[in-house]
């Protein structure tokens, strides 16, 4: 089984197109939208976790870019400033999904990429602008 998340931009022209739609019918697909900024005429962004078989996974994928998104892994997205985070610990307060948190024994930061829904919460949170996202 195959469980991925993908950072995909819809090209203008297929913004108002039932492409999500495709992947759960035409490839047993199933999405999850974790983040989503999409509007008519425009480029789109989208955060979306998608999880099948592995066949499936590559023929879906395939599908995608044939209609013109452009698809990246979304793990690249988070990028964590080692050298201006100072692990006060602000940012694990507003982090739902438990992928940043403090390590009991040495107080330093850790983030689970896999546990991130790309939310920006820690960003805003930051005081140090130690957390930026890339979308």
């Amino acid at each position: 089984m195959a469980r991925k998340r993908l950072d995909l931009t819809f090209p203008p022209r297929q913004s108002l197109k039932p492409i999500i739609y495709h992947l759960v019918k035409d490839y047993d697909l199933v999405p999850n939208i974790l983040r989503a900024q999409i509007h008519p005429a425009q480029e789109g962004r989208m955060v979306l976790e998608v999880t099948g078989s592995k066949e499936n996974y590559e023929a879906g994928i395939s599908f995608l870019e044939e209609q013109g998104l452009a698809v990246n892994e979304a793990a690249s997205d988070i990028v964590l400033d080692e050298a201006r985070c100072v692990n006060c610990g602000l940012c694990t307060a507003v982090c739902k999904s438990d992928a940043l948190t403090l390590d009991p024994e040495t107080q330093t930061l850790q983030f689970d990429k896999d546990k991130c829904v790309y939310c920006e919460a820690c960003v805003i949170a930051c005081p140090r602008r130690a957390i930026t996202l890339t979308f």
